[in-house]
Order: C-alpha cells, then sequence, then structure tokens
C-alpha cells in the first residue's frame, strides 16, 4: 500500500485551486511554509485540508503527521474504507504523486521496483483521509483504501482513495455520505512511470 507520496506544489497553488473550487481555507496555525517534498514518509508531518464542523465550503489548512501508533504499535499509515460512513475528522491530503513498489522486473535485482502515479491534467490532487488525536503523537493523518481501480490493479491489490476535484466539497461535509464519494477512477485517469 502507498507508503510513500509527493507535495512539489507551491502552498500559492494550493490555494488557488482551493479558489477555483470556491472552498474557502483558514490557516487556524498560521499559514505553513510548505516545502516542495518529492518523498512524504511514514511519520512525516505534511498538509491537510480538514472539514470545519457545520460549515460546508471551509476547510482547514494544518501540517500533521501521517500514521498513529496501532494497536500493535505498528503505524496506522492506510485505513480500509469498506463499510465505513466516516462521519467525523475528514481530512484532504494533498498531493501530485504517490508511489507504488513492486517486485523487480530485473532479474537479480535486490530492490523493488519504485513507480510513479500523477492524476492526468492535474498538477494537485488530494486523497480521502481521516485523522484522530493521540495521546502518543498528537492529532496525525492516516489515508483511506480500497479495491484498486483499472490503473493500479496491475501494480497492487489495493489502492488510496483519490477524489475527483467536484468530492472534495462534499468530503469536508461528514454529512454526506462517504460511500458515495469513495469510487474508483475511470481507466486512464492516472499516468505511471518507473521511477527506481
Amino acid at each position: 500500500m502507498c507508503n510513500d507520496y509527493r507535495l512539489m506544489v507551491e502552498l500559492a497553488s494550493v490555494i488557488e485551486v482551493f479558489e477555483h473550487l470556491r472552498i474557502k481555507i483558514r490557516f487556524p496555525e498560521g499559514r505553513p511554509n510548505i516545502e516542495a517534498r518529492e518523498d512524504i514518509r511514514i511519520t512525516d508531518t505534511a498538509p491537510i485540508v480538514r472539514t470545519v464542523e457545520g460549515e460546508r465550503g471551509v476547510g482547514e489548512l494544518v501540517q500533521r503527521r501521517w500514521s498513529w501508533p496501532g494497536p500493535s504499535k505498528k503505524p496506522v499509515y492506510n485505513f480500509r474504507s469498506e463499510g465505513r460512513e466516516f462521519s467525523s475528522n475528514r481530512a484532504l491530503i494533498l498531493c501530485d504523486g504517490f508511489f507504488e513498489f513492486t517486485d523487480p522486473i530485473e532479474k537479480g535485482k535486490k530492490r523493488k521496483d519504485k513507480w510513479l502515479f500523477r492524476k492526468v491534467g492535474e498538477p494537485l490532487f488530494a486523497i480521502a483521509g481521516i485523522w484522530r488525536a493521540t495521546d502518543k503523537v498528537g492529532e496525525a493523518f492516516t489515508m483511506l483504501t480500497m479495491e484498486p481501480g483499472p490503473d493500479i490493479a496491475p501494480y497492487h491489490d489495493r489502492q488510496i482513495v483519490i477524489l475527483e476535484r467536484d468530492a472534495w466539497t462534499d468530503w469536508l461535509d461528514p454529512t454526506v455520505s462517504a460511500k458515495s464519494l469513495i469510487r474508483p477512477l475511470p481507466a486512464g485517469s492516472l499516468s505511471v512511470e518507473q521511477v527506481g
């Protein structure tokens, strides 16, 4: 499952996308300094836009840790979406690409092959996530997962939930059914290239 993603988009461009979608962004902790990052890994801090309870069309942009400690102390960085509604603490995880790893194609190669997936025609997209407050690490987020769509299935048996832009406002509104928003993208929505 996805354990590495990237965000190379500047804050001004992020804000512009949300303005275009008529989603008002608040900065309750001040405007963060979002650096371009080729690799955001489990336990790293990264930007998310989270629900503002009771206000539709509004989100808070904050930086939080990716993953919280699970019952076995392993990090919870992916979370199955099937059968759940997520009626609170929803978040949009901002990225411009994510990575999946497969067994090497080349015989004798020891490291896994690394594949970069990007959304065709969109330099910024959002992964459906949830966040929670924990005693051990404070507030942290995780990515929701689902059965793979046609672009991911050749590489992995699960995938993260990628939301179409017209679903972002609804995802930030926990009164809208999560099940109505979680679905695979049509074939050809994601480009893929081998990067390692």
